[in-house]
């Protein structure tokens, strides 16, 4: 090196002073704000997480599934006492009410107890709609029970020991109670129009359709106040399994004239898609970081 020229010294290749170094905090602000601030971002998407997915789970309890547990034994042994099942509300808005399905249903308007009058109070009366339309609060009472006959349908027992529907004696030994009767006693009732004759799979314990031939409808239930079909038993797992319709219930003597139709399980992708919501949502925040 001459002594004409400079010495670039060791500076000369280094980040002025005046450059932030990689990593470092943003100007005007410093390590704790930073990491303050995305703290405080995370506890947020934290809680929008938290809140669509309780309104999700709202609203499928609402209008797709809800779970309801059985209090006695009057559908032993198909279901037990405690049993947890899965009830599907919107199968019917596709099919309609087939002989064999197990429903649960208010007795509003049949075998009650009717629920009380509306509150005077304006706010008290929207708050219990509220929470009656999520399935939160009902002061109605519910039943579960299988479908015998439809409306038209002539029910009657016993014939040769059997319950028998326009004439077409059902094979019961699939879902009634070891040991039961169909019946205690004889009976033959035509179904009103709009109406559900139902009948407990223990009939020695259950007080169903035959029990009430002085409620309106002469003991069947009227069709609106089905809430919708079991078809699943979620709880304990010793029990989980589905609820089929019984084979003696898709004899062709029985649909002649009427067009059977399949089970629409919908409310298995709209109970999934609330499952999914969370890790999706995840996932997004995920790509934003």
């Amino acid at each position: 090196m001459t002594d004409d020229q400079e010495d670039p010294g060791p500076l000369a290749s280094a980040r002025t002073s005046d450059e932030p170094a990689s990593g470092a905090p943003e100007p005007g602000t410093t390590a704790p704000a930073a990491k303050a601030r995305k703290k405080k971002s995370f506890g947020r998407e934290l809680l929008t997480i938290v809140v669509a997915a309780a309104i999700l789970t709202l609203l499928v309890k609402a209008f797709v599934i809800q779970v309801y547990r059985i209090p006695s034994a009057s559908m032993e042994n198909t279901l037990q006492i405690g049993d947890r099942v899965l009830v599907n509300k919107v199968v019917y808005h596709f099919r309609g009410i087939a002989r064999g399905d197990v429903v649960v249903f208010s007795g509003q308007d049949s075998w009650g107890p009717d629920a009380p009058p509306p509150s005077g109070n304006p706010v008290v009366r929207v708050a219990d709609d509220v929470l009656s339309g999520l399935g939160l609060h009902s002061d109605q009472t519910y039943y579960i029970k299988r479908v015998i006959g439809l409306p038209g349908d002539r029910v009657a027992c016993c014939t040769d020991g059997k319950v028998t529907v326009n004439g077409v004696p059902l094979d019961e030994r699939q879902y009634l109670f070891p040991g039961n009767p169909p019946s205690t006693f004889n009976f033959s009732k035509v179904v009103p129009a709009g109406h559900l004759w139902v009948m407990g799979d223990h009939r020695s314990d259950s007080d169903d359709s035959r029990y009430h031939p002085d409620a309106p409808g002469g003991g069947a239930i009227p069709e609106n106040q089905v809430v919708g079909r079991a078809f699943l038993i979620v709880w304990p797992p010793s029990q989980l399994r589905d609820l089929p319709i019984p084979t003696t219930f898709q004899q062709a003597a029985l649909h002649a004239g009427a067009a059977g139709a399949a089970v629409l399980n919908v409310g298995g992708p709209a109970l999934a898609a609330g499952v999914l919501a969370v890790p999706v949502l995840l996932l997004r925040r995920g790509r934003r970081r």
